[in-house]
């Protein structure tokens, strides 16, 4: 893998991860490493879902991947919120 292939599933981990963030209501106490793991996790795993479903090679955008990737990295978000609210009871 190239620098640039690195740095752009960086950015794309962020944003993905930051998206699963806004979907999940409340406050998470999450760090932006920790998001940015999920992020890039969710969308790994989502474009592989989506690659399985048949619905990752389209015209135009992609939505169902995306909506794929970021509702994984919700659940990620929210997976990782509670187990590190019960960390510090």
């Amino acid at each position: 893998m190239e620098i640039t292939g690195l740095i752009s599933a960086l950015v794309i981990g962020l944003v993905i991860g930051g998206l699963g963030r806004l979907v999940v209501p409340g406050k998470q106490h999450l760090s932006m490493v920790m998001t940015l793991l999920v992020g890039v996790a969710a969308a790994l795993l989502g474009t592989f879902a989506a690659s399985v479903l048949g619905v990752s090679d389209t015209s135009g955008p992609d939505w169902l991947e995306m909506a794929l990737q970021v509702g994984l990295a919700g659940v990620g978000v929210t997976t990782l919120a509670r187990s590190r609210t019960r960390q510090f009871r």
